[in-house]
């Protein structure tokens, strides 16, 4: 279970005297299979997701994960919760996927050998064995999403957290990455601008301004989302 307390975030800001609020007053129980986030850019949800794994810690409040504070346990909630970013060449830091999927494995599996094997099993599990020893820079958006992906769940997190992970996909590939999450054990907690996609989740939360101004079922959620776009622009001349 993700637990946060009046949790705010403020960061300082070059230039300015006051520091910016990122996030402000969340106050939020995660238990749900599937957890959507939504909102603007800069609304604030890229913050939130950051929040979860202790990329970003909280200015105010707490974060816990399974009991675990992320200011207090910081590496056992990264060994509990796996993150995926929006770019995956932002993730993957070797020259193959091999490698790649290899190195995550290196604090749990201490021999070289059941690295390669379980390697192997990982990238034959999404698929990617034909790729596994391909420069990434060779592969497709989604081929290297997917790689992200496997690199992360190959140590077994109990949560996924996933920042806007369609944004660089086509079509196929989109559809590709929403099936292989639809199929996933752990608990998913996706932000997306894809109002489809998030379609599929139990519970959405809507961030706006720093707050998350709705909490509830997707169709709800997006219905909302959509009656604050159109309200900000009634105020542009």
């Amino acid at each position: 279970m993700i637990e946060l307390r009046d949790v705010s975030v403020r960061v300082i800001v070059d230039g300015q005297d006051a520091p910016k609020t990122l996030l402000d007053g969340i106050d939020l129980d995660l238990t749900e299979r599937r957890i959507g986030v939504i909102g603007a850019n800069g609304s604030g949800k890229s913050t939130l997701l950051r929040l979860l794994n202790g990329l970003v810690l909280p200015s105010e409040g707490s974060v816990r994960v399974n009991g675990a504070g992320t200011l207090e346990h910081v590496r056992k909630v990264r060994s509990q919760v796996g993150f995926v970013f929006t770019d995956p060449l932002s993730q993957l830091v070797m020259p193959t996927g091999r490698e790649d999927v290899e190195l995550s494995l290196r604090r749990t599996v201490k021999s070289a050998a059941g690295r390669a094997a379980r390697a192997e099993a990982v990238l034959d599990r999404f698929g990617l064995l034909h790729l596994a020893d391909q420069s990434i820079y060779e592969l497709s958006g989604g081929e290297r999403q997917l790689l992200s992906l496997a690199a992360v769940l190959a140590v077994d997190p109990t949560v996924l957290v996933l920042d806007e992970p369609s944004t660089l996909l086509d079509l196929r590939n989109r559809e590709l990455l929403r099936h292989t999450v639809a199929g996933l054990p752990q608990q998913v907690v996706m932000s997306t601008h894809d109002l489809e996609l998030v379609l599929d989740m139990d519970r959405v939360l809507v961030v706006d301004n720093t707050r998350i101004v709705f909490d509830g079922g997707p169709a709800a959620a997006v219905e909302h989302y959509r009656a604050l776009c159109a309200a900000s622009f009634e105020d542009v001349p």
